[in-house]
């Protein structure tokens, strides 16, 4: 039988074991404390600062706030670019379970079309979705009346209040303000470009033609902060502190919208282009393209419907005042004729014997005078009062196009006038290299002829035509034409012109006066001095007498019973001087009679008027641009609509100096 052992416990051996791995697990979870409270020691005590910015930037956040875009007054006083409050519908995406649902539903209270629909869903894809995103702006009170009753149905819709661009006087002055709109993808890498697109972080609407972008610097201002708390969502629990932005300057212009005003009445059924400028100062008191639009339809957004309409025959997105390019006809005949004097081509006592046509030598084609019959003797004060044709055909011939390009370019034909829009054309001055350049041909006589009488090649802008009389009245100084008359700054000029004025001063870089304090704004004006902007070296002449022979001939056009503009300003109480010209708009055969009923309206004639008054003491220079004109020329056509913008102008001034 086999004997069975029975092992026997040590249990002094397994106490010590057990003793053993207690202190062992004691050492180890007693180093881990230590590393614990290491660790908690450095973050609380040596790196807290460092964690306690990390922890705030998540928590705190910087919000830009938009500055309250400067506003716009004519040389009156008179509000021409507002501020005005307005009620958009939006909807924050986060706090909606449906909003393809939700969009449905809204369009039962408020009509939102297809298209809205469809630009915010995209946009929903470029922002972040606990920012509100505009779906319907300019809300009426029955609109906003509606939605408010129903709120409560629709978790996340909102109703939001904001300052909005808003134009007093619609299309009388969308093309010299120009307008603001949404900012844009382009907009924004223009202004990466610049290095402002920190500066516009809270900013939805820029310039986007005439003075509004040219002075968007100006008055845009300076974007404020406000300091907020925000969850991990990114939703504003309390704001913490503010700083509120600096407004943007409120500009004063030297456009006068009374003159506006009868320009658009002047122009009413034609397309074509008043300018007006004060010739002392270069300001501009009249500038108006008709037809004209509405700039308030571009604040908010246009429609493809509405831009459609815009898209005619008529074309008036276009800016004729500056855009538009039209033969001057014989409105350069003044300049011309001051070109021969001073070329000695001719004097005050040279006479041509006019039949009604000149002919070059050895040449076939009669290039007619608008007298069949000819005018007989003709001096150079009666050619000019009387547009006569011929007289300035053989003048041209003598010259030749070298010296009739060189005293044009003096004038500022054939380049931009520097007026502080961008949106300008250079128009054409020909010369041998710019034909030779433009079609590969040589300068031809015939050219020279059509020349003379500012037919052919040469364009020129209204905004030109004015600038060049301008210089005309001046006798040769040149004073470059502008809008801007006043800056109204919130903050010292001095403190600002060095860090945001950059547009500003480099146009004014010489106005350096602060004038008077400006309490209805509570800041300070500046005053802008036209003598003080981009001077330019004036034009000398050999004989300073010329000048006055080429204006005494303009002042006949006017007072002398021939004269072409004698009938315009017939019974004035103020004393003009002007010229009238008829561009033709397509070549004619020389044999053929022009009659306007027997051709389409696009190849009629367009009427030219340039003028200026009084004759001693000139205060306002007027070029009258108009198309396709039925019956008449530029006399019977532009001659009226300038004597209409000076009589409101010397009305003015009359009942100014009564009160």
């Amino acid at each position: 039988m086999a004997v069975k052992r029975v092992s026997i416990k040590n249990h002094s051996a397994e106490a010590n074991l057990f003793a053993r791995r207690t202190f062992i697990t004691f050492l180890g979870v007693l180093a881990m404390l230590l590393i614990l409270f290491n660790n908690i020691y450095d973050l609380e005590i040596n790196s807290y600062e460092k964690y306690q910015t990390r922890s705030n930037k998540n928590r705190i956040k910087l919000l830009p706030v938009a500055p309250n875009r400067g506003l716009i007054y004519d040389r009156n006083g008179v509000l021409l670019a507002e501020n005005k409050p307005v009620y958009s519908l939006a909807i924050i995406p986060e706090e909606v379970n449906d909003v393809e649902q939700t969009l449905a539903l809204l369009s039962d209270i408020v009509d939102v079309s297809d298209e809205q629909k469809q630009n915010f869903l995209k946009s929903m894809r470029y922002k972040r979705r606990f920012k509100p995103l505009e779906l319907l702006s300019r809300l009426n009170d029955e609109q906003v009346a509606k939605i408010s009753v129903s709120q409560h149905l629709f978790p996340g819709v909102i109703i939001e209040a904001r300052l909005k661009r808003y134009y007093p006087f619609g299309d009388l002055t969308t093309h010299s303000l120009g307008y603001v709109a949404k900012i844009n993808s382009n907009d924004l890498l223009k202004l990466e470009q610049q290095g402002k697109s920190d500066g516009y972080k809270a900013t939805r609407d820029i310039g986007k033609l005439g003075l509004e972008k040219y002075y968007q610097d100006l008055l845009h201002g300076s974007m404020g902060y406000q300091e907020v708390e925000v969850n991990n969502q990114g939703r504003i629990l309390r704001t913490l502190s503010f700083t509120p932005p600096v407004p943007g300057k409120d500009l004063t212009l030297s456009l006068d919208i009374e003159l506006q005003m009868i320009a658009k009445r002047a122009l009413s059924g034609s397309r074509g282009a008043v300018v007006a400028i004060d010739p002392r100062d270069g300001g501009v008191l009249a500038f108006y393209s008709n037809p004209s639009y509405d700039g308030n339809l571009f604040v908010h957004g246009i429609s493809s419907k509405n831009y459609k309409k815009l898209q005619n025959r008529n074309r008036p997105l276009i800016n004729r005042a500056t855009k538009g390019t039209y033969p001057p006809a014989s409105t350069i005949k003044p300049f011309l004729g001051l070109s021969g004097l001073e070329n000695q081509m001719i004097t005050t006592s040279s006479k041509i014997w006019d039949e009604g046509f000149f002919k070059l030598k050895n040449g076939k084609r009669k290039y007619r005078d608008h007298l069949k019959w000819g005018h007989g003797w003709v001096t150079l004060e009666e050619a000019v009062m009387r547009s006569c044709n011929t007289f300035f055909y053989k003048l041209s011939y003598e010259l030749g196009i070298d010296k009739i390009s060189a005293t044009m370019a003096q004038f500022g034909f054939g380049e931009p006038t520097g007026i502080d829009i961008f949106e300008e054309s250079a128009a054409i001055l020909p010369s041998r290299g710019w034909k030779r350049a433009r079609y590969n041909e040589p300068w031809y006589h015939g050219d020279t002829v059509n020349i003379g009488i500012g037919q052919g090649f040469w364009t020129v802008t209204p905004l030109q035509l004015a600038q060049a009389t301008s210089i005309l009245v001046n006798k040769g100084e040149i004073k470059e034409p502008h809008f801007l008359s006043a800056i109204h700054s919130p903050l010292p000029l001095t403190a600002e012109l060095s860090n945001n004025d950059t547009v500003a001063a480099a146009v004014f870089s010489g106005a350096d006066d602060l004038s008077q304090q400006d309490n209805s704004k509570n800041g300070i004006t500046r005053e802008i001095s036209a003598f003080e902007i981009n001077e330019k070296p004036p034009i000398e002449l050999n004989n300073e007498q010329n000048w006055d022979i080429i204006l005494e001939a303009m002042h006949k056009t006017v007072r002398a019973p021939s004269g072409t503009g004698y009938r315009a300003f017939l019974g004035s109480n103020y004393d003009a001087a002007g010229k009238s010209g008829t561009g033709e708009v397509v070549g004619r055969a020389q044999d053929t009679d022009y009659d306007a009923t027997k051709i389409s309206e696009d190849k009629r004639d367009n009427a030219m008027f340039i003028a200026f008054a009084p004759y001693t003491a000139p205060e306002i220079v007027v070029a009258i641009a108009i198309e396709n004109v039925a019956v008449g020329g530029g006399g019977s056509n532009a001659g009226p609509v300038a004597r209409q913008i000076m009589d409101q102008y010397f009305a003015n001034k009359t009942l100014t100096a009564k009160e």
